[in-house]
């Protein structure tokens, strides 16, 4: 006799963006059985647990794109979503700073993107930044009012538990190690032993993403490669030096936007990140290494197109990455007063970034689709910002599925 199936869905990946998923599930079809795997013992361990808890405003990304749309949506959501819940959040505006005058067009350029976007922002000069941050300096800047600070890690705590308050399972400890399909059905077992059958299958998993594709027999036409973003913080004694949120000017050929300045939910102020290819794909301490994972990201064409394109860029982030005078004068460039006495070793995060085999950074989210099944490919930075509007899409997809 064929068994019923277990869930309807199943979402591999408890981080912002598949608790988000399961939780957009329940409240788009109540009745709906979903149940999260993850490998963690508890949730948002990863890119969630291990980020600066920006609420990007979605300047940075190009107009009509899915960042732009999701990331302006999802900042108003984010703090809604903070308040009505009583979790910790703070609309704190922030600066972009031009220190150098071939920054200028490039800082009038983004404050133009940022309309386009429909993101209230002020152009400033070297006064009215001083006003704002009076350690700071530059020759001009932009005021972005919707940016904010919360913690995404409580977040997503509170979304796996309004999700199971509607009827999913989230569980823990539950690495998914087979998918395979069995007629319409997607079986999937678990290092526990475990086999779940389902309907259809979301796939969140982040730095794993492209494996989990693999592994449900789909060609996810990209690979990730973790890029770890280091730290460190500003002694508390000179932690007043900093107010709230301080970037440069971004490099437009990269989806990192530099070392900037950050005052978090807890008043620690974090600088950073610079970003440097990672070893493994967890990979948050310098001497974490995964052979077969690192071989892997080795044996890429892509990862050699984009070495050969971007070695110069690269080889500044490595410097910074082993020299802490290094990344102090970077750090400097906005904010002249600090010297590397000030600053503290802080914990590193990874971006799980998606690059085609041609070396090109995939520079939106990414979804793919085969029957049953919805791949989340590429959601580094501003996912966690976006996680609402994404969860919605994810499941938009995933319930046109089953019908």
């Amino acid at each position: 006799m064929v068994r019923a199936y277990d869930c309807d869905v199943l979402v591999v990946g408890g981080g912002i963006v598949g608790l988000s998923t399961a939780y957009a599930i329940t409240r788009a079809a109540p009745g709906t059985r979903v149940i999260v795997l993850e490998k963690e013992p508890g949730p948002a361990l990863h890119q969630t647990g291990h980020n600066s808890g920006v609420i990007h405003s979605g300047i940075y990304y190009r107009p009509g794109s899915l960042k732009a749309r999701f990331a302006v949506q999802g900042a108003a959501e984010m703090v809604k979503f903070c308040a009505e819940y009583d979790l910790p959040c703070e609309v704190t505006g922030k600066l972009i700073v031009a220190t150098e005058h071939a920054e200028l067009p490039r800082l009038h350029s983004l404050a133009q993107r940022g309309r386009e976007n429909g993101i209230p922002v002020r152009e400033l000069g070297p006064a009215q930044i001083t006003e704002h941050e009076p350690h700071v300096r530059g020759l001009g800047a932009i005021h972005v009012g919707t940016t904010g600070i919360c913690d995404y890690g409580a977040v997503a705590r509170h979304l796996a538990g309004l999700a199971e308050d509607a009827g999913a399972s989230v569980r823990y400890g539950a690495r998914v190690e087979v998918i395979g399909r069995r007629g319409p059905a997607i079986a999937v077992r678990t290092a526990l032993g475990e086999v779940l059958r389902a309907r259809a299958l979301v796939n969140c998993a982040g730095l794993h993403s492209d494996a989990v594709a693999r592994l449900a027999g789909d060609d996810p036409g990209m690979r990730i490669i973790p890029f770890r973003g280091e730290y460190w913080e500003l002694a508390p004694a000179r932690a007043e030096l900093v107010r709230g949120l301080v970037y440069p000017v971004p490099d437009p050929a990269f989806p990192f936007l530099g070392v900037h300045l950050t005052r978090g939910i807890d008043g620690t102020v974090h600088l950073g990140p610079n970003a440097v290819p990672a070893l493994a794909r967890e990979g948050y301490d310098r001497r974490a290494v995964r052979p077969g994972e690192l071989a892997g990201t080795v044996a890429y064409p892509g990862s050699w197109h984009l070495a050969r394109r971007h070695w110069r860029y690269g080889a500044g982030e490595v410097r910074r990455s082993l020299s802490k005078r290094a990344f102090t004068d970077a750090v400097r460039r906005l904010l002249p007063d600090v010297t590397p006495d000030d600053l503290i070793p802080a914990p590193a995060g990874v971006r799980a970034q998606a690059i085609l085999r041609d070396g090109t950074l995939v520079d939106d989210f990414l979804f793919a689709e085969s029957p049953g099944m919805v791949h989340v490919l590429n959601a580094p930075s501003p996912a966690a910002t976006a996680s609402l509007p994404i969860g919605r899409e994810v499941a938009r997809r995933v319930l046109r599925g089953l019908g």
